[in-house]
């Protein structure tokens, strides 16, 4: 009976408060939710007489010691709640008009839970504004969480706050601020600088309501860092295999501090790096037959506010040896071939690290074999079947399951291109058999194409195992490829301006047609290329030229149109310059020479006229194809290509005639072919990691001193306009070769790289007497392309020495070799910014005289150098470098140089 008194009173006390049903939020007191540290509560009114009766307000009561009744609800109305509609509201609740709850019973206190799950309201009441007969009319009294104001963030850098804004995610201003998301995003901080080193840091975020509106509220994220725990001591105990100093060696990312080995490693110590450090340790002993190998006890200590020290007691176990390798279950491969692929054999050291390079992680290991003929679902699992003494026999398990073929090809991100353009570069064709390599390869293509962030394509491979087919998603997101360059030089007439416009994405088809999809300035979608450039110094010094590149001419094959024109004006030294103080110092510097006995000095208004010139145009056309054979990397291209010189008395071009005088006035011609073959395999347009490039290429014109039966040793000797007229048509040929290897040190993303360089070019004649005065290299300096008095010359950089300074005025260089290796560190590989870093040794040299050439005779530079692509401009940079040898008699090194560089690449 006691019992029965006491559980009939605490029920009473318990259910004797006013309304259906209310929760209100009150820091961990009563009323708080099950979500928020604390529990619901439902209070309602002191026990009336009768089971139902109207407050002085007239709203019902609910007497929780009365029978449970069902009502039918009759409306719902909410109130306190601004920006949702009441529907949304309504919805949260879970009730709904005509629906049938039991009061008192659970479908109220539900209906509150829901609303503090929901996490956007401080206050919850639910009551009955009126009951009539068996349906009752509802009231959901809510107040919202408050707004973020705004967020400040205290005690961090400026780069951290931005890092832990994106983190952050749904906490910005104008979300509302809930309990969970304030302990998310302690967490989330928590994790962010621990993962930085400060395993102390302290985050107190307090929320400040904002005086002007108390819907919202201020919310100041306070961080104190404290210092970033280092490692004072690593112990380790158990280890007779490898040294104490081996194994701190394979513990890349925890390392001791104050050790001069670990001077450019990091001593940060982090929980999860630590952890991985672990597991390399075991990984080690594993590479070396000590499959046993384990960390038997490791513990991390305190030992002191910066520092702690880290203890591991390892068991090594004993070396095992393979002895036995059977496989099972193969039929597309035989043992013997999988044996050799697999590149271990009886008696070699149980290697697991290179057991699992050779099955997947290799190149040219074996799934990948399988994968590349489209097995797909095939799987190698090798098992221990024998483990005798040190011996261990095992069984290579291997399911191929059957070919999987592409069904579908899907391409996301693409709002540059027609979809065609992209489609045509693919491996990867629904229909064809999967292949990794044709996946890869389909991958570099549209790297290539540089209409998308190379850093960012994915292509997802989703198998589809009910009917064997594979279905490739490519994730691309495009990039503005068009380029503007702007660029000033400095000549010997002072600034001269270049103004290119570069488009990657024209449409020629597009011209006449309207396209509603791809508007802007000019027609596009097709991937084509046009350029216009203009260079020009005023009227002292013109250049224009256009071409157009179509990648895929006629849209069916890989076969490329190439069009093209020039047109550039030189003069003399222009008026403008005549009293300038450049002048002046020039012939002072002349006269100081010795050259004033001439007249030099006194005449030099008639000795640099403006009306002489030099004129040339011309105009290519070129075809190209890709091959198939040696492998599909290579490419072979054709041009034609017509030029035109035209010399009224210029004095620059020293063509020098069989009557001793030089010719300075009169045209030449020349039509000429040009064979390219080139490879490339190189996996990024900008920042490459690993293949290579190389081109070989033949320009060659008409031999018209072999057919001219002419003895040009003696030919015009006594006329100057039969003399002249040799070099109507120029001729010579022409051989160039250039490579470039990438070799990446380190296989992740963000890696050093090593570019080797070789090339060389040869100018050659067909009659010795007929050596061309044009197509001959100019070399030294920056490579950048514009006004030298070597107009007709191939620009050949060599960092290190001044422009041309290896062909200097009067000495053309008819043949130039050049080495190189740089070392390049990506310091930034995004979307809108590349930016690498990179240091560099290289040699080179140019000779007058093809007979001369010689590889071992080459001056040296070595520097530093960084470059940035932007999308809009291409490739910029400076370089610093210092050449070690003395050019062209000088008394002096080159010693240290600057090079620009804007818009083209060495």
């Amino acid at each position: 009976m006691r019992y029965s008194f006491f559980l009939t009173l605490l029920v009473l006390i318990c259910f004797s408060f006013p309304a259906i049903g209310h929760a209100q939020e009150n820091n961990v007191q009563e009323g708080q939710t099950d979500e928020e540290d604390g529990s619901a509560s439902l209070h309602h009114d002191t026990p009336q007489p009768a089971e139902q009766s109207e407050t002085p307000e007239n709203q019902p009561v609910i007497l929780y010691n009365g029978t449970p009744k069902k009502y039918e609800i009759a409306d719902i109305k909410v109130e306190g709640v601004k920006n949702y509609e009441d529907y949304v509201l309504i919805g949260i609740s879970g009730l709904a008009v005509g629906q049938t709850i039991t009061v008192p019973g659970d479908d109220i206190t539900d209906a509150v839970k829901r609303y503090w799950r929901h996490g956007l309201f401080s206050d919850v009441r639910i009551s009955a504004d009126k009951i009539e007969g068996n349906k009752i009319w509802i009231r959901i009294e809510l107040t919202q969480r408050p707004r973020i104001a705004d967020i400040h963030f205290n005690g961090i850098k400026k780069g951290e706050r931005e890092d832990l804004q994106n983190k952050l995610g749904n906490m910005v201003k104008g979300m509302q601020i809930t309990p969970n998301m304030v302990d998310r995003a302690k967490i989330i901080i928590k994790k962010y600088f621990d993962e930085k080193g400060f395993k102390n840091a302290e985050i107190n975020i307090i929320e400040r309501e904002a005086p002007n509106d108390k819907e919202q509220v201020y919310v100041d994220v306070n961080i104190d860092k404290k210092e970033k725990v280092k490692v004072h001591k690593i112990t380790i105990d158990g280890n007779t295999v490898l040294t104490d100093k081996k194994l701190k060696r394979v513990m890349k990312k925890t390392n001791e501090k104050g050790k001069l080995i670990n001077l450019f490693r990091t001593k940060k110590f982090i929980d999860e790096r630590y952890e991985e450090d672990k597991q390399k340790i075991i990984e080690k002993y594993n590479e070396l037959g000590y499959r046993d190998a384990v960390i038997e006890v490791d513990s991390v200590s305190p030992y002191d506010e910066k520092t702690v020290d880290v203890y591991m007691k390892i068991y090594e176990g004993n070396k095992y040896y393979l002895r036995n390798i059977t496989w099972v279950g193969n039929t597309v491969y035989p043992s013997d071939l999988l044996n050799e692929q697999l590149q271990m054999k009886h008696g070699d050291v149980y290697n697991q690290k290179l057991l699992d390079d050779r099955l997947s992680n290799d190149e040219d290991a074996i799934k990948n074999n399988y994968y590349n003929r489209g097995y797909v679902f095939s799987n190698i699992d090798p098992v221990e079947v024998n483990i005798d003494g040190d011996s261990i026999d095992l069984e290579m398990r291997v399911m191929e399951g059957p070919q999987a073929s592409i069904s579908h090809v899907r391409i996301n991100g693409n709002d540059r291109l027609y979809e065609n353009v992209i489609r045509r570069e693919l491996r990867t064709r629904p229909g064809d058999l999967f292949s990794k390599e044709a996946l890869e390869r389909s991958y570099r293509e549209i790297a290539q194409m540089g209409h998308f962030n190379p850093e960012t394509i994915n292509p997802q491979v989703q198998p589809n195992y009910e009917d064997g087919t594979v279905d490739i998603n490519w994730g691309l997101e495009s990039k503005a490829n068009d380029q503007v360059e702007f660029s000033a030089g400095w000549g010997q007439t002072g600034i001269i301006g270049k103004l290119s416009l570069k488009f990657t994405n024209f449409s020629f088809a597009n011209l006449f047609r309207k396209n509603d999809n791809f508007r802007g300035f000019l027609p596009q979608g097709d991937g084509q290329t046009l350029t216009i450039s203009g260079q020009t110094n005023g009227q002292y010094y013109q250049a224009y030229s256009i071409s157009f590149l179509d990648p895929w001419f006629g849209g069916k094959r890989p076969n490329s149109l190439s069009v093209s024109a020039f047109y550039s004006v030189q003069t003399d030294i222009s008026s403008q310059y005549y009293n300038s103080a450049y002048m002046n110092n020039y012939y002072n510097y002349l006269y100081g020479w010795g050259y004033g006995n001439y007249g030099y000095y006194d005449n030099y208004e008639s000795y640099y006229d403006p009306d002489r010139s030099i004129k040339m145009f011309g105009f290519s056309v070129g075809w190209g194809k890709r091959l198939r054979w040696p492998d599909d990397y290579f490419t072979f291209m054709a041009e034609l290509s017509y030029q035109r010189f035209m010399l009224k008395d210029w004095s620059y071009l020293y063509i020098r005639l069989n009557n001793g005088e030089y010719m300075n006035t009169g045209n030449c011609n020349s039509l000429s072919l040009n064979l390219t073959l080139s490879r490339n395999s190189t996996d990024n347009p900008i920042f490459p990691r690993r293949g290579s490039e190389f081109t070989a290429s033949l320009q060659i014109t008409p031999p018209y001193s072999l057919f001219s039966n002419k003895d040009y040793s003696t030919y015009g000797r006594d006329n100057y306009d039969e003399a002249a007229s040799m070099f109507k048509w120029i001729e010579y040929h022409k051989w160039k070769f250039k490579s470039k290897t990438y070799t990446a040190l380190m296989d992740i993303q963000k890696c050093p790289v090593i570019m080797t360089r070789a090339e060389f070019g040869i100018l050659g004649h067909f009659n010795r007497y007929k050596r061309s005065p044009f197509e001959t290299f100019y070399v030294g300096g920056d490579g950048m392309t514009g006004y030298s008095y070597n107009y007709a010359s191939e620009t050949i950089a060599l960092r290190g020495y001044e422009n041309g300074s290896l062909t200097p005025y009067g000495s053309e260089g008819y043949a130039y070799i050049r080495l190189g290796a740089e070392l390049r560190y990506p310091l930034m590989l995004e979307n809108s910014t590349s930016i690498y870093a990179l240091g560099f040794v290289e040699a080179g040299n140019a000779w007058t005289d093809v007979a001369d050439f010689n590889p071992f005779k080459l001056k040296r530079s070595a520097g530093v150098g960084v470059r940035i692509f932007l999308p809009m401009i291409g490739m910029m940079g400076i370089d610093w470098a210092y050449g070690f040898d003395k050019i062209n008699g000088s008394t002096q090194y080159s010693g240290s140089q600057f090079h620009f560089i804007i818009g083209q690449e060495f």
